[in-house]
């Protein structure tokens, strides 16, 4: 099992909109990438793949711009760390546990 699996049921809501251009981002760098043996080390790949498309750390808390996720409106291009700390890694991890 690769890690975008986990990927593959968008969240409902997101933070900003740039957000699910991320996560499409991640699912892509994530699709051949084997599903790690614990959560923590999942949780670890995610936040490395964030930093490392963002250029951001999750530590990071104030909302940034990426260029490549500009498609119109306000808030295009626009990361929520937030979103991610709090409800998008949260679910990518509980869909790790129900797997």
């Amino acid at each position: 099992m690769k890690v975008s699996e986990i990927f593959e049921e968008e969240p409902v809501q997101w933070g900003l909109r740039g957000d699910p251009y991320l996560w499409r981002e991640l699912k892509e760098r994530l699709s051949e990438t084997n599903m790690p043996e614990n959560p923590e080390k999942l949780q670890r790949i995610i936040e490395e793949e964030y930093e490392k498309a963002t250029g951001y750390p999750l530590s990071h808390q104030e909302p940034f711009f990426i260029e490549r996720f500009q498609h119109g409106g306000m808030s295009s291009g626009g990361i929520s760390p937030e979103f991610w700390v709090s409800t998008a890694i949260p679910m990518l991890i509980h869909r790790y546990d129900t797997l």
